[in-house]
């Protein structure tokens, strides 16, 4: 058992074949696992969300290393694309619609875009501050 796992473990880093489809099914088994999570316990929030948790927690426990999962997260960032055609595809079913309320729905997604990025650059901000006077801290305390 232990040469078994070994191996997929080598295979999980390594430039192979099998590398992106081994780490594709960490995603889906850990979303298959949020997914019976939600259903058993009865959870407000959807398994993609519960995953994600999941996987951060993996992640801070350095159960899963980052290296296990990099080169198939990085696949599914360069292939998300795809995974929005069919929501574009659907919205010219509704161009009735978007002529009567478009500037409506621009004006929200628009809206929430900068309301987003300005968060995001708040808290960047402020833990950029918080870790660099940490750093100083800390050197000051080894300094003396």
């Amino acid at each position: 058992m232990s040469t078994l796992w070994r191996n997929l473990r080598q295979k999980l880093v390594t430039d192979s074949l099998w590398q992106i489809p081994l780490q594709l099914c960490i995603y889906i088994g850990l979303y298959l696992l949020a997914g019976l999570l939600v259903t058993l316990l009865h959870l407000p929030l959807p398994a993609n969300v519960i995953g994600l948790g999941i996987l951060l927690l993996l992640i801070m426990l350095r159960i899963v290393p980052v290296k296990w999962i990099r080169a198939g997260g990085n696949w599914l960032l360069a292939e998300m694309l795809l995974f929005f055609i069919p929501a574009v595809v659907a919205v010219v079913n509704y161009g009735p619609l978007l002529r009567s309320e478009g500037w409506k729905i621009i004006a929200v997604i628009g809206l929430s875009t900068i309301l987003v990025l300005a968060t995001t650059g708040c808290v960047v901000e402020r833990v950029f501050r918080y870790e660099t006077a940490r750093a100083q801290r800390k050197r000051g305390a080894n300094n003396e």
